[in-house]
């Protein structure tokens, strides 16, 4: 049985039905299915999801059909907004050219996810199902923030991870990017070196498995980038229906702006992560070694040059 209801935000945990039984309002782990297309389910997570970027694909051309030579007050915003953006990235590359190739998919998540957070917080009082169940009546909503769905943010943090790999390969090429992590070129070097530093046969073996453990770590950078958008945005809806199952007015409002606040803070770490992957990934590390030894070279045959 299923029939389209309004919920008000003051039972955000239950409300009484039409013959008297009561209808509960559960936060649940995983997103609930709202509707069927034949065998394809979708969850309230993923229906928020496809409606954030609606929302960011409108705004961008209404915002962008805006845009004039002498900006007015509104244009003057966002200008401030970007530019403070592109200077944050800047920050972590320490190079324009970079941040204006890594800038365009930095902001374009970080908007995704700052709707999707802030989406999270509409269920309180939104439109949604009413089902009968195992318990009884429950109230399904229609709008779940997507990234209080794990199954987003998982797929998040493999497109930030593996499109920074990605991005790598393009950057510096492919046998570079392999090479961080299978590092064949080191254990190549030790019939050349070892009669120059006989401790390359212990070096070398380990610079190889330092390789082999960030593989490991790129997954370690999945989990981490996962479960930390997850739980915090997660944590935040959990708070926000226990505050209005408790006290239905004035006392979650404070509660309402912290999650706001929230938003904004979670779309920002990841993003900026993001960033710093595409700028880890698209370094060159043989030549950063390179340079940092001539360097070294030079500061010791300058120290020797007598005044």
């Amino acid at each position: 049985m299923t029939q389209q209801v309004q919920q008000p935000a003051r039972n955000a945990s239950s409300i009484a039905g039409a013959g008297g039984e009561q209808i509960s309002r559960e936060t649940t782990l995983f997103a609930e299915p709202v509707f069927h297309f034949k065998d394809f389910t979708i969850t309230n997570a993923l229906f928020t999801s496809w409606i954030a970027v609606i929302v960011i694909i409108i705004l961008s051309f209404v915002l962008r059909s805006k845009l004039k030579e002498v900006p007015g007050k509104i244009q003057n915003l966002f200008e401030i907004i970007i530019e403070g953006a592109l200077s944050l990235c800047d920050q972590v590359t320490n190079d324009r050219a970079l941040s204006m190739k890594i800038f365009p998919i930095a902001i374009s998540v970080f908007f995704f996810i700052l709707v999707n957070n802030w989406f999270g917080i509409l269920p309180l009082g939104g439109f949604g199902l009413i089902e009968k169940g195992e318990n009884g009546l429950a109230f399904i909503p229609f709008l779940r923030g997507g990234t209080a769905d794990i199954n987003t943010t998982i797929a998040l943090a493999i497109l930030a991870v593996f499109g920074a790999n990605l991005f790598g390969i393009f950057s510096i090429g492919i046998w570079k990017t392999l090479n961080k992590y299978v590092n064949l070129k080191v254990i190549g070097q030790i019939g050349k070196k070892i009669g120059k530093d006989p401790t390359v046969v212990i070096v070398a073996p380990i610079t190889f498995f330092v390789g082999l453990i960030e593989i490991v770590g790129e997954f370690a950078k999945i989990a981490s980038l996962s479960f930390r958008l997850f739980g915090n945005v997660f944590a935040g809806e959990v708070l926000l229906v226990s505050m209005a199952a408790l006290v239905g007015y004035v006392v979650p409002i404070p509660f309402l702006f912290l999650e706001i606040l929230v938003g904004v803070i979670q779309a920002l770490i990841f993003s900026i992560l993001l960033v710093v992957y595409f700028t880890i990934a698209s370094t060159d590390h043989d030549e950063h070694d390179e340079h940092e030894q001539k360097h070294e070279k030079s500061i010791i045959i300058n120290s020797n040059i007598p005044a």
